[in-house]
């Protein structure tokens, strides 16, 4: 049986590529510490609505805040995200459906009474702290 034709456009791009992490990242992990440090207890790699299919980083349950830390190549940061050359529209495409994808995440959600917090990777993790702490104080 053959192989399947790879989206990649080399052998290493597809290795670096299936090397990156979709949880446990290391600003999730940074903000996951000072969350902890603070007390907080919280769930990890949930779903928040069980019907939906799609995972947040942190979760409050009890108080339906959904926390997502996105990466910015992934999920199309203006600031940040540059398309390789490689294989454009196809990660033009990618990433345009990854942010549809990411607003109908935010609008169930927000439609089942969950507060949904998104920050850039990029986003000093003492900042995404705070402003978590404050909308758990709300």
């Amino acid at each position: 049986m053959s192989q399947p034709e790879s989206w990649a456009s080399s052998p290493l791009a597809r290795r670096v590529m299936q090397g990156n992490r979709s949880r446990d990242t290391v600003p999730e992990m940074a903000v996951r510490r000072l969350l902890h440090a603070a007390g907080l207890r919280y769930r990890v790699s949930i779903r928040p609505e069980p019907g939906l299919r799609r995972t947040a980083d942190i979760v409050f349950t009890k108080k339906k805040i959904a926390i997502f830390i996105d990466g910015c190549y992934w999920h199309g940061c203006p600031e940040h995200c540059h398309l390789t050359s490689s294989n454009y529209d196809y990660w033009l495409q990618k990433i345009e459906g990854n942010k549809r994808r990411d607003a109908q995440t935010n609008a169930h959600l927000r439609a089942a009474g969950w507060t949904v917090l998104r920050y850039w990777e990029h986003t000093p993790a003492e900042d995404v702290v705070d402003e978590i702490i404050g909308t758990l104080e709300q």
